[in-house]
C-alpha cells in the first residue's frame, strides 16, 4: 500500500491570529452597537474551528452507496442530486437544446473598472445568435466573483493527485465551515455544465493565460474527469482509503463527455493563440467536442492600440463581431448533430491504455 506522504501543513493559528482575521471583516463602525454579540459568534466560531466542523449537518447516505451508513453532507448530497436531475433533462431528447455562454472577463462597471466587458459584449453577440436559432442559453458571467458581495469559487485542493477516487463529483472540499470556507458558486456552475449540450467560453488574455476567475472555475472542474461520485467509497477524504481504490483499478470517468464546444479568445497584444490552444486541450482532455475550426476563435481587438479607446475600436471591427456569430452558429449546428446522433469524437469507445 502506497501511503499518504505528510509534514507540510502548519498547525491551526493560535487564538489571537483567528480573533484579527475574524473581526477584520467588521471594521466598520457600523457595527459598534453589536460588538459584544460578534464575540459571542467569534467564541463559537472558533470553537468550530478548533473541533473541524467542516460538514456540521448529515444524514445517513443509505441505498445506492457504498457505505449506506456513512455520515454524508447534506450540502454535498443536495449538489448531487440537483446534477442527477440536470444529466437527465440533458439527455432527454424531448428538451431544448441548451448552450451554456461563459463570460470569463473579472470586468464589469459594477466594479473598480466602471466599465462593461468586451468579453461581455462578444457574449451578447453569440447569445442573439443562438436564440435566433431557438436555442436556451444560460449566462455564466465570472465578472460577479469581483462584484457580487461574498460570491467565491473557492480554489481547487488538489485532491487528484493523491488519489483519483478521493477527488468527488460534484466536489466535496467545500463548504468547509469550519474555515469559513462556505458560499461556494460551484454548487450552482456544475448544474450548469451538466444542463448543457454545449459551452462556448469567451475571454480575454491577461499575462499570456486565462483569467484568474476562468481558471478557478476550470481548475474546480477537474472533479468532472474522472471524479467519484460516491464519497462513501473513499470514506469521505481518507488519503489511504483514496489511493486504494485507484490501485485496484480506477475507470476515470468522463461526467461532461459528448458536450459540443466553442472558445472565442481575444487580447490586445499578445497570447491569444497560446490561451485558444490551452483551452481548447483541456475542453477535448475532457471528452467535449469541438464544433469546427471556426468554432476556435483567436482574435486580436485593437492591436496596440489605446486601452481607453478599446470599445470604440470593437464597434469598428464588424469582422470580428460576424466571426463570432460564426462561432455560435457552429456550435448551434454542432448541437444538432449531437443529439442526432451524427457526430461524436470517433474515438470515444477506443480503451485508454494509460488512464488518467
Amino acid at each position: 500500500m502506497t501511503k499518504p506522504r505528510t509534514g507540510q501543513a502548519p498547525p491551526k493559528i493560535d487564538r489571537e491570529t483567528f480573533h484579527s482575521r475574524f473581526v477584520d471583516s467588521f471594521i466598520d463602525p457600523a457595527f459598534d452597537p453589536v460588538r459584544e454579540q460578534i464575540a459571542h459568534i467569534e467564541q463559537i466560531a472558533w470553537d468550530n474551528y478548533q473541533q473541524s466542523h467542516k460538514s456540521p449537518i448529515t444524514e445517513k447516505a443509505g441505498p445506492g452507496f457504498a457505505d449506506p451508513d456513512y455520515d454524508l453532507s447534506v450540502e454535498w448530497r443536495a449538489t448531487r442530486d440537483r446534477l442527477l436531475v440536470a444529466e437527465a433533462r440533458q439527455k432527454n431528447p424531448e428538451t431544448r437544446s441548451r448552450v451554456l455562454l461563459i463570460c470569463a472577463s473579472p470586468r464589469n462597471d459594477g466594479t473598480c473598472p466602471g466599465e462593461i466587458s468586451k468579453t461581455h459584449r462578444l457574449v451578447q453577440i453569440a447569445q442573439r445568435e443562438l436564440q435566433a436559432a431557438d436555442i436556451e442559453t444560460d449566462l455564466l458571467d465570472l465578472s460577479l466573483l469581483t462584484s457580487d458581495y461574498d460570491r467565491h469559487i473557492h480554489p481547487c485542493k488538489g485532491c487528484v493527485s493523491t488519489a483519483m477516487p478521493l477527488c468527488h463529483w460534484p466536489c466535496s472540499c467545500y463548504p468547509n465551515h469550519s474555515l469559513h470556507q462556505s458560499g461556494d458558486w460551484m454548487a450552482d456552475i456544475y448544474e450548469q455544465w451538466t444542463s448543457a449540450h454545449a459551452v462556448i467560453i469567451v475571454t480575454p488574455v491577461h499575462w499570456y493565460q486565462a483569467t484568474s476567475v476562468l481558471k478557478l472555475m476550470m481548475d474546480r472542474l477537474v472533479c468532472a474527469d474522472g471524479g467519484n461520485p460516491d464519497p462513501t467509497l473513499t470514506a469521505g477524504k481518507d488519503a489511504e482509503m483514496a489511493k486504494a481504490v485507484e490501485l485496484a483499478g480506477w475507470s476515470y470517468p468522463k461526467h461532461l463527455a459528448g458536450r459540443a464546444y466553442g472558445v472565442v479568445v481575444h487580447g490586445d497584444v499578445a497570447g491569444i493563440e497560446g490561451v485558444r490552444r490551452a483551452l481548447t486541450d483541456w475542453l477535448d482532455w475532457m471528452g467535449l467536442i469541438d464544433a469546427g475550426n471556426m468554432a476556435r476563435l483567436d482574435r486580436f481587438i485593437g492591436y496596440y492600440e489605446s486601452y481607453a479607446k478599446s470599445h470604440e475600436v470593437l464597434d469598428r471591427d464588424h469582422a470580428v463581431q460576424e466571426e463570432v456569430k460564426n462561432v455560435a452558429r457552429a456550435v448551434a449546428e454542432a448541437v444538432r448533430a449531437v443529439r442526432a446522433n451524427r457526430l461524436c469524437n470517433p474515438d470515444a469507445g477506443l480503451p485508454n491504455p494509460r488512464p488518467k
